[in-house]
């Protein structure tokens, strides 16, 4: 009980302020006149996120009317392509695009000094082959399969449904990094990620901006971060935590890296935006539903030297889809009070 209450100065939600002294019905008649409409804003929510779920609800909706379309639909009358003819032109474009694999012996002969970002380095090189290496498999089997020069299994005819609903296939999903995006976005992500770990790996100095959201254990380039600054101070690495600032600038500001820690980009916040005038969390302005956020500079330290005073714990995830893709915590300034972020849901992702 507050004194507040008894002076109906409370409001349960906005626009819905405490009842005066009523009985039982009396109560139940307040509450079917006086409660404002089902809105985000009584949940402490932004109106984005009734954006962002009714999106979802018709991306959904319009992805099943395709899925039920007839699946064995010849050439129209227009002349168009039939459903193989269509699966095997998306086929040839993969591969005709698919770079060669990593050769990951011959790097880390290369390499002189295997710092923990060069380890980091080799590690995705090997994840990336192993996707690269099922693309390649896969596809040439399907390939086989629609000359009619091998039978076609489920797997073969999983891949094919895949490929033309513009979906990823579930054998490469297993394999690859989490994400929400359809086929086609998803294969030119890659393409850039490949790209992005072939320039790293040329002569393996640390980016001057690292794209963080293309690894896929970003983790392990965190705790890279923090097993340098150990082994160069003698830390303890068990004692030691990430500081994260963001700067105002942008990846193309950045000629070299830091002397210590990394400048990463890549970053996008949900449920609230980083404001660069005030260098502060702010509220999300109607319509951006995930905000990018400027390059980040972070530098490990000891924990008993992290600031947490008006700071939101904010979590990173690595999609929208958060839970099972956590990565990290990071520090974040804020004037507000943390749980007015907590209420409202507000995290990083590494894609929007």
């Amino acid at each position: 009980m507050k004194p507040e209450l008894l002076d109906h100065e409370v409001t349960f939600a906005p626009g819905f302020p405490c009842p005066p002294p009523l009985d039982y019905k009396g109560y139940h008649a307040y509450i079917d006149e006086n409660l404002p409409p089902e809105s985000p804003y009584l949940y402490g929510l932004h109106p984005n996120a009734e954006i962002g779920f009714l999106t979802t609800t018709s991306d959904t909706l319009f992805r099943t009317v395709l899925e039920m379309q007839p699946r064995d639909t010849g050439a129209g009358a227009g002349g168009g392509m039939t459903r193989e003819e269509k699966v095997k032109q998306i086929l040839d474009e993969i591969l005709e695009k698919l770079p060669d694999p990593f050769n990951v012996i011959e790097l880390m002969a290369r390499a002189e000094d295997k710092n923990p970002y060069v380890v980091v380095s080799f590690q995705e090189c090997e994840r990336m082959n192993t996707l690269t290496n099922e693309l390649r498999r896969s596809l040439k089997e399907l390939d086989l399969g629609l000359k009619g020069e091998l039978t076609i299994s489920a797997e073969m005819e999983n891949l094919s449904n895949a490929l033309f609903l513009d979906q990823v296939p579930e054998s490469w999903n297993k394999r690859a990094y989490p994400s929400m995006l359809a086929l086609s976005a998803w294969y030119n992500d890659l393409l850039l990620r490949i790209k992005d770990l072939e320039s790293w790996v040329a002569d393996f100095n640390l980016p001057s901006c690292v794209w963080l959201s293309g690894f896929f254990n970003p983790q392990s380039f965190l705790t890279a971060i923090m097993q340098s600054m150990a082994r160069k101070n003698e830390w303890p690495l068990d004692r030691m935590c990430l500081q994260v600032d963001v700067t105002k600038k942008s990846k193309e500001d950045f000629s070299s890296p830091p002397r210590e820690g990394a400048y990463v980009h890549g970053l996008f916040m949900e449920g609230a935006r980083w404001d660069t005038q005030t260098n502060l969390i702010q509220e999300s302005r109607l319509k951006e539903l995930t905000p990018t956020v400027p390059v980040v500079f972070i530098r490990a330290i000891p924990v008993d030297k992290l600031e947490t005073k008006n700071m939101y714990p904010c979590p990173l995830y690595k999609t929208r889809q958060r839970g099972p893709t956590f990565v990290w915590t990071f520090n974040l300034k804020t004037k507000e009070k943390p749980a007015r972020w907590v209420l409202a849901g507000v995290a990083l992702l590494l894609a929007p």
